[in-house]
């Protein structure tokens, strides 16, 4: 898969201390997103998936699938959330979808199933917050998965 960064210990991606991975490609590019270098789908380097473990295993974090946007590789990574799962972590995922989008598709679906919150809907410069809890403007929402059918959103509570 193809990944821009993996930043792990950052606390500005969810709750905690949190190993952060980047994935390459977005086709949203949002006006005024703080990471338009990663709109390019063949940017960053190929890594493998046990590679990838490797880091997340050696920092002991819970993670975040970040980019880009995650949910264009949907199928492609369900075996790494697969794994991280059964590491014991939690995951939270940033996509410029909607959950309601992403519902509808089996693949995104499916990779929600691994997922604890998502941090949905894209950034809208006219609505940033600085102010906002792990999100960049005011439209997005931060979407407990396990509480959630695609009629009631639950918002995630700290």
């Amino acid at each position: 898969m193809r990944i821009l960064d993996i930043v792990p210990g950052t606390s500005v991606d969810g709750p905690g201390l949190r190993t952060s991975i980047y994935f390459a490609g977005c086709g949203h590019q949002c006006p005024g997103c703080h990471n338009p270098q990663s709109w390019d789908f063949a940017g960053g380097r190929e890594m493998s998936i046990d590679e990838i473990m490797a880091i997340v295993d050696e920092n002991g974090f819970d993670v975040t699938l970040s980019g880009g946007d995650p949910m264009y590789r949907a199928g492609e990574l369900l075996p790494l959330v697969r794994r991280i799962k059964d590491s014991g972590k939690t995951i939270w995922c940033y996509t410029g979808f909607l959950y309601e989008a992403v519902m509808e598709h089996q693949d995104m679906r499916r990779l929600l199933e691994y997922v604890d919150v998502l941090v949905d809907g894209p950034f809208v410069e006219a609505q940033r917050d600085v102010h906002l809890l792990f999100r960049g403007s005011a439209n997005q929402r931060l979407v407990d998965i396990k509480k959630s059918t695609p009629g009631s959103v639950v918002e995630w509570e700290w």
